[in-house]
């Protein structure tokens, strides 16, 4: 008897940050390694086609995308129009930070009524999203890890970052965007002198969206002992880094993740896994403390790792993509309708400038 061969599977990566690349690319090497096909469209003008590789598909419009008919749209952001095919799956930009949104609620657990799937980081993501899941019945979970760390517990022979003929500490500053939250404009000068010190090796990296006017003024801190980065992937720079100093970005809980100190500075939520202060004279000594790795902040970094993201075995793509499956075959029948949202789905329709309404 003849054996029936499988069609491939189409799979759409849509994006509209230059971070959700490297983000991606783990999902997007677990797709190839099985022999099925991605395609990358891009939304917005904050996402620069530069970041494509040769090998990796765009498509350049929706009706291309309808045309090549996906079976399941991969988001790493907040909302994807509906009339983009496919089963729509929440992959997520970060960990949650704690930020809230205008409406006075935890932006990570807004519910904007544009997926079918989402996949969970781990407990304290997933026993939330399942209440949600009850309460609205219009999307299922289900607990993968995230696929964007896959390459972090992964060791990169390659990396730029990491001197092996320099034993320094390397201090790894990341800063957010938001006005409200970033420390980038209030610790610079202390960082400036810290810097020139040269106990320390210094990284800093920050969130695109930063303002670039404080992007340019940190450019002029670069000497021996300190390195500005700009990148799409910044899985090298968390390898390379010893200490975080940060404030309330995500980008923090990617660091943890490798069981690493992180000082913040007057962070939104601080817990006890973090060292945060509240004043820049307070940073030298912060840092040195996280980097001595006492007995009880390593406990607590153990304990908020394993409820955030407890697998650290970079197969967090492979589970993704079986819960993806599952509910591709499965279909979406069975889930709640969602609710129109005119308003929204409209503006959507014109970012992208697609303006037919009966398809």
């Amino acid at each position: 008897m003849e054996e029936v061969k499988q069609a491939k599977r189409r799979y759409l990566f849509y994006i509209a940050q230059n971070y959700s690349y490297a983000m991606l690319r783990p999902l997007q090497q677990a797709i190839w390694a099985r022999g099925d096909e991605v395609c990358w469209f891009l939304e917005g003008n904050e996402v620069d086609a530069k970041f494509l590789k040769a090998d990796e598909p765009r498509l350049l419009s929706v009706d291309a995308v309808k045309a090549w008919k996906p079976d399941a749209v991969f988001v790493p952001g907040n909302v994807v129009p509906r009339f983009i095919p496919g089963v729509k799956v929440g992959v997520f930009h970060g960990f949650n930070a704690g930020k809230m949104n205008h409406k006075g609620r935890e932006d990570h657990f807004e519910i904007r009524d544009c997926f079918d799937l989402y996949c969970t980081q781990g407990p304290a993501t997933t026993l939330p999203f399942l209440e949600l899941e009850k309460k609205f019945g219009t999307f299922t979970v289900a607990e993968t890890g995230w696929p964007a760390l896959d390459p972090l517990f992964i060791e990169n022979k390659d990396n730029p970052y990491i001197k092996a003929d320099d034993p320094r500490p390397v201090v790894l500053f990341c800063s957010t965007f938001s006005p409200s939250l970033t420390c980038a404009p209030v610790v610079f000068e202390q960082i400036k002198i810290l810097s020139q010190k040269g106990q320390w090796r210094w990284l800093v990296q920050f969130h695109p969206k930063m303002k670039p006017s404080i992007v340019e003024q940190y450019k002029t801190l670069e000497n021996e002992n300190l390195q500005f980065v700009e990148t799409d992937n910044v899985i090298p720079l968390l390898q390379a880094g010893d200490v975080m100093l940060c404030d309330t970005s995500s980008i923090l809980l990617m660091f943890l993740m490798q069981r690493k100190p992180v000082v913040t500075f007057k962070n939104q939520s601080p817990k006890d896994h973090l060292i945060d202060i509240c004043q820049v004279e307070d940073i030298e000594s912060a840092l040195t403390r996280a980097l001595s790795r006492p007995d009880d902040l390593m406990a607590h970094i153990h304990a908020y790792c394993n409820q955030i993201h407890p697998t650290g075995d970079g197969q967090s793509s492979q589970r993704v993509l079986a819960a993806t499956d599952a509910l591709i075959d499965k279909g979406t029948d069975w889930l709640k309708p969602k609710p129109l949202n005119l308003l929204r789905h409209f503006k959507m329709r014109r970012k992208l400038g697609y303006l037919k309404f009966f398809s």
